[in-house]
Order: structure tokens, then sequence, then C-alpha cells
């Protein structure tokens, strides 16, 4: 969902209950509607439940997701990430590897990050470079 679909992020998630617990962890944890990719994922981690699952839960909530840990929404700047000067072909390779119709998944983003123990901004700065959309968000933010 963009920006301009704020307080209507329900939408997308027709018919759909709400799980008490997870509803009551986001609550607890998210500040002014606001829920961070990080916690998002502290949450599923702690809770059991999946971060697509967190993602729907808060977007059920009307919650806003911030700060994803690839830098690709929700940090207040209007400039997206920089294209990285001359990526390490090795990493670029592992990118194109990983593709699927054409796109990486964050999944695949944080586990390449990982792999090469880079910020998980230099992944996204070489997709810039490289031209490579990330998609799907576990969070199902985009």
């Amino acid at each position: 969902m963009t920006h301009s679909d704020a307080g209507n992020y329900a939408a997308k998630h027709k018919n759909q209950s709400l799980p008490a617990e997870l509803e009551a962890m986001i609550n607890a944890t998210q500040a002014e509607n606001r829920l961070s990719c990080k916690q998002a994922h502290k949450i599923a981690e702690n809770s059991g439940f999946s971060p697509g699952e967190v993602g729907r839960v808060a977007d059920l909530m009307e919650i806003r997701l911030t700060a994803c840990q690839l830098g690709l929404f929700g940090h207040g700047r209007k400039e997206k990430i920089k294209a990285a000067s001359n990526p390490e072909a090795k990493l670029v390779k592992a990118l194109r590897e990983k593709l699927e119709d054409g796109r990486l998944s964050c999944r695949a983003a944080w586990q390449i990050a990982d792999e090469f123990n880079l910020p998980k901004t230099t992944i996204t700065a070489t997709c810039e470079t490289e031209d490579i959309k990330i998609t799907p968000c576990q969070l199902g933010a985009f």
C-alpha cells in the first residue's frame, strides 16, 4: 500500500479476522499507529506468527508499517537509496541467481545480506545499480 492509502490498509484484506494474541502484541509495540519493520519481525519471531501474518494484522488494525530494513519505505526521506558504485561481481551473481520472475524477494535479499555479511541497505543499493526490483515484502507492504 502506498502513502496515499493511509487509513485504508485493511481494504486489501476483505473479511479477514484478527488473532487476538497478535493484535495485543502489535498494540503493545506500536506507537502513534506505526510499527517498524524491525518491530514487526520481532513480533513474528516471538509469537510464532509469520511476518506476513503480522503485516496483515497490522493492515487490518490500520497500523502503518515503517522503517523498512532494506530502506525501501517509511524513513521519512523523499529520495531512494542511491545505486552502488561498482558492486562486487559475486554479489551481483548471487542476486541474479535468486531472481524469480525478474524480481528479488525481500526474504532473498535478507538471506544474501547475511551470506555476504553486508547491511541490508547495501543489497538495496546493488539492486538499484542492477535495475533489480525487490518484491514481495515479507510483511506484505509491497
